[in-house]
């Protein structure tokens, strides 16, 4: 199973459409207040960090290149051409690797697990704005990713940043700036309820080694100056044994 036509396309329209310049993007805030405080979460449970790492859902690349100084082998993967584009755009070095990748199509992380091996892979709220019908084709993809000796991180908003985020939809004088074309381009953010990650990840084979609770920072302010922060939820995930 692949992702849906409709999301597929949202999210390339969206790219297509976003420009270069740092923190343009409404959830890409920046590492030190992203994948820093995960890596605090996730490293100290990561048994192989010498594994390749996958950025899975890497968007611009942001967070893949804070990964890539931190692991010796990162590989950025999204769905879309244009997110991949860009990311490789804001890395001229070639601090990692970036492909395409539908993470929910089986035969897609079959081949790239056939190529790394076992991986750890990093995934920060992807499964929020899938069509429901995609989240287990593609926590299944990442069990398929993580094999017998990876870890996962998942992080995603959790159930109260839905509130928060429809009361900047619904303002007044319209939604900030940077969540206007996540909105314009029929991506709805904060939609997965806090006892469904759990499930998704148990029903992949996967264990639950850890798991908690760290608000999620976004690029955006409101008007008194402000950052804007969502709650989040997050877990550590392992092969069954």
């Amino acid at each position: 199973m692949s992702v849906s036509s409709r999301y597929r396309q949202a999210w390339e329209g969206f790219w297509s459409e976003a420009t270069d310049e740092p923190g343009a993007v409404f959830w890409d805030a920046e590492p030190a207040l992203t994948a820093g405080p995960h890596l605090a979460l996730f490293e100290p449970l990561l048994t192989e960090p010498g594994l390749p790492l996958v950025d899975l859902g890497c968007g611009s690349g942001t967070q893949t290149r804070f990964l890539a100084d931190r692991f010796p082998h990162v590989v950025g993967t999204d769905l879309v051409a244009a997110a991949v584009d860009r990311a490789r755009r804001a890395d001229p070095a070639g601090q990692a690797r970036y492909r395409l990748l539908d993470a929910a199509e089986k035969t897609e992380t079959e081949t790239l697990h056939a190529e790394l091996g076992d991986t750890n892979v990093y995934m920060r709220g992807v499964l929020h704005q899938c069509e429901p019908d995609d989240r287990q084709p593609l926590v299944d993809g990442l069990a398929t990713l993580v094999g017998e000796r990876g870890r996962a991180f998942v992080v995603e908003p959790s159930e109260t940043a839905r509130p928060v985020l429809l009361e900047l939809a619904q303002r007044p004088d319209g939604p900030p700036a940077k969540l206007a074309p996540v909105l314009r381009h029929g991506i709805v953010p904060g939609d997965v309820a806090d006892d469904v990650l759990p499930e998704l990840v148990r029903a992949a084979g996967l264990t639950v080694l850890a798991s908690g609770e760290l608000p999620l920072t976004t690029t955006e302010y409101r008007p008194d100056g402000t950052r804007i922060v969502l709650p989040s939820a997050w877990l550590v995930a392992a092969r069954a044994v």
